[in-house]
């Protein structure tokens, strides 16, 4: 995605430009393009947070056409109400597909927050995407539109069928020392009025079975009962 561009056309608030830039530098694209910024001090965007450099770097342009060059894929980004669309519109899943697979250098698009996509800036571009939203509310805030597409780029389907590594359970001896130093607090403080039954010991050895402790853990609660053990005698 080294030859991704993010071309934002007449954003209005420095602090949406801010927010784009540190969602590009979240998710690694670094190459950002302003098309006619309404703010001149963009540069100087607090929510930019990390993303300083990304602003620092950023290109202004006096036209699209100027800041497509060298572009072979540019992909506008429209809720697609209200307008007839010319060209492809995809869902974004779909349309982050078709930008993976995409030889060369690409743009994506982003309209202003008050009117968004032109006509004219639409012409532009190959195909349209539109992030999923509910039909009483299309809109998003520029930087979360940013962010959501360009999530959505880097975000690997097959990354989430891998399973975690396995972790290495509490052992059967912790267990029976755990549940031993649990029954003498149990005792000590007043819970059990006589001795543990073999019933009783039974339930508390099911129920520390039943918090699946891993090793780690039953190491920190068998600390945390030896410590309550030392200062119920003390």
């Amino acid at each position: 995605m080294d030859g991704l561009k993010v071309v934002l056309t007449g954003p209005r608030n420095p602090l949406n430009i801010g927010a784009a830039a540190r969602a590009m530098s979240n998710f690694g694209f670094c190459d950002l393009c302003l098309v006619n910024p309404y703010e001149v001090a963009f540069r100087e965007a607090r929510s930019a947070v990390g993303a300083e450099a990304i602003l620092e770097q950023a290109r202004e342009y006096p036209t699209l056409a100027d800041a497509l060059s060298g572009c072979s894929l540019v992909v506008g980004t429209t809720a697609g109400e209200h307008r007839e669309l010319r060209q492809p519109y995809y869902r974004l899943e779909l349309g982050a597909r078709l930008i993976r697979r995409h030889q060369g250098a690409a743009a994506l698009l982003f309209g202003s927050e008050k009117y968004g996509l032109s006509n004219d800036d639409l012409s532009h571009c190959d195909f349209l995407m539109g992030i999923p939203s509910r039909p009483e509310h299309r809109s998003l805030n520029l930087g979360q539109a940013v962010a959501v597409c360009l999530y959505e780029l880097i975000r690997h389907p097959r990354a989430a069928r891998v399973m975690p590594a396995p972790r290495k359970s509490a052992t059967a001896e912790q267990t029976e020392v755990l549940r031993e130093r649990l029954r003498s607090v149990l005792e000590i403080s007043g819970y059990y009025s006589h001795s543990a039954t073999a019933g009783s010991e039974r339930r508390l050895r099911a129920l520390i079975k039943r918090l699946n402790l891993n090793h780690q853990d039953a190491v920190i609660w068998l600390g945390i009962l030896r410590q309550i053990l030392w200062r119920l005698k003390a």
